[in-house]
């Protein structure tokens, strides 16, 4: 194995918790071979700079809303809430160009990237021209976000939303909104568009009903049926019980609330994430968590909104699995996001290290295990299937592998292991708040301690590296192209 190909750590978080001289082999596919803890360093290894994390999946990202993020804060109604926060997303979402979207999601997934997310899960919801009208090509905004992701490294599970009406029952789609509509058959037509290209450059496709205010029960038991055609492993994800009035007009048309609803009438499984499912009882996070779906937090875009604190204790009681994503990114920081989450915890129990497990003690490591498995389950990027290469794990003589062999990767691990993609993060050993500590407790630093300053000196993606010293390699091009497409995007608003 050449050196381009060989990793060698002295600390490294695998599944199984923190080891020591971890030597890390992928392929030329960008997928790992071989993890060996307890190793010699073979000469011409490379030689991790300091502890090796693997990466995150952000699983929630509405791109195009990262040229808006701080631009939103006042008060444009006497109660300001999600609802009138929508009503000016939905100025910007009308008035953005191709190009500019190309642009801002660029520099965002290089920021994700430079962030310690190695994968996005893209909610893609802005279809048309800004009358409502199909381009000639209907791929065209969903091709600016794959070309995004090729461009800066990042792994892709493009989402393109189904979305038809305003409110439940199927109310028609209101002016902001003229931009989302699809239906079943014209998001046939996309997803088939999208395959090719997908594969293409190795990105995940699937489907994102939006929510079920703005898909009526029929045409989502039809556009489920039609993706299962296409993909029965495709991941589909969907806005759940995010905000109380939602689920209060959920039991005013239907009789149920939100989760109950889809539990009883869809198949319900692990291709599934359940973007927010804020607002939950026990019962029905108990019954959602059953049947293997993820829950989508996103602890940033859920505080700005007002939405609400996640009932975790319900939802773990079930042994239920969560991952984190920035959905409107008015924070781009997947140790922040998880910061987050856990105060949330503590802020609605009164207790610390909420997040912990008798297994990891540190909070900090318990979520990031918790995350990266989640996030690759919500991805549908997670390796599955029979892996064939070594793993060691606790071998009684340094350098000597307990054997080779087969090993079943399980859906949603992801992580450093044989068969998952090569995307891993190395700390700054050496930042202030992480210099002299043990891994366990630099990991700490990072997620809860790190923040003014990031703690992130590297992140590979498919075993190449993507950033460098904390800064994208496309950083400097990526911020001007950004600045300059807001610039002109809010001109036209006449801001």
């Amino acid at each position: 194995m050449s050196s381009s190909h060989t990793l060698f750590a002295d600390h490294a978080l695998l599944p199984t918790g923190w080891a020591r001289d971890v030597l890390l082999k992928w392929d030329t596919r960008g997928c790992y071979t071989q993890i060996a803890p307890n190793a010699n360093c073979p000469p011409d290894a490379m030689r991790a700079a300091g502890p090796v994390l693997p990466g995150i999946t952000n699983l929630h990202s509405h791109a195009f809303q990262r040229a808006f993020a701080g631009l939103t804060e006042y008060r444009a109604e006497a109660a300001d809430s999600f609802w009138s926060w929508r009503t000016l997303m939905y100025g910007f979402a009308n008035a953005i160009s191709p190009e500019q979207v190309e642009a801002v999601t660029t520099y965002l997934y290089g920021e994700m990237l430079a962030a310690g997310y190695t994968s996005v899960c893209e909610f893609h919801y802005l279809h048309h021209d800004p009358d409502g009208h199909p381009y000639l090509d209907d791929a065209l905004l969903a091709q600016a976000l794959l070309r995004a992701a090729g461009n800066t490294g990042i792994h892709m599970t493009l989402l393109p939303v189904l979305y038809q009406a305003s409110g439940f029952g199927g109310a028609p789609l209101s002016s902001g909104q003229r931009r989302f509509g699809h239906h079943v058959d014209s998001m046939q037509r996309l997803l088939e568009r999208l395959a090719p290209l997908c594969a293409s450059q190795d990105a995940r496709l699937g489907l994102a009903p939006h929510s079920l205010r703005a898909v009526t029960p029929d045409a989502l038991k039809a556009a489920l049926a039609m993706l299962d055609a296409i993909d029965p492993t495709a991941p589909v994800h969907i806005h759940i019980a995010e905000q109380t009035r939602e689920v209060d007009d959920c039991v005013a048309f239907c009789g149920q609330r939100p989760v109950d609803w889809l539990v009883d009438h869809t198949d319900l499984s692990s291709r599934w994430c359940l973007v927010h499912a804020t607002h939950m009882t026990p019962l029905e996070a108990r019954r959602a968590a059953a049947t293997g779906a993820i829950a989508g937090l996103c602890p940033s875009t859920e505080a700005n909104l007002g939405d609400g604190i996640f009932d975790m204790a319900s939802w773990t009681g079930g042994d239920g699995q969560w991952g984190i994503g920035s959905d409107s990114h008015a924070c781009v920081n997947a140790a922040e996001e998880l910061q987050l989450l856990e105060y949330s915890q503590r802020w609605a129990t009164r207790q610390r290290n909420v997040l912990a497990t008798p297994a990891h003690p540190h909070v900090a490591e318990a979520m990031t295990h918790a995350a990266v498995a989640g996030g690759a389950q919500a991805a549908g990027r997670a390796s599955s299937g029979v892996q064939r290469g070594v793993l060691q794990h606790g071998s009684s003589q340094r350098g000597e592998p307990q054997g080779l062999g087969e090993r079943h990767v399980g859906r949603g691990q992801g992580g450093l292991q044989v068969g998952a993609a090569a995307d891993w993060v190395v700390l700054d050993a050496q930042h202030p708040a992480l210099a002299g500590l043990a891994p366990a407790d630099m990991l700490s630093g990072h997620v809860f301690g790190s923040h003014r300053t990031s703690a992130i000196a590297e992140v590979w993606t498919g075993g190449t590296q993507r950033v460098r010293a904390g800064r994208h390699h496309r950083h400097d091009a990526d911020v001007r192209s950004f600045v300059t497409a807001r610039a002109a995007l809010l001109g036209a608003m006449g801001r």
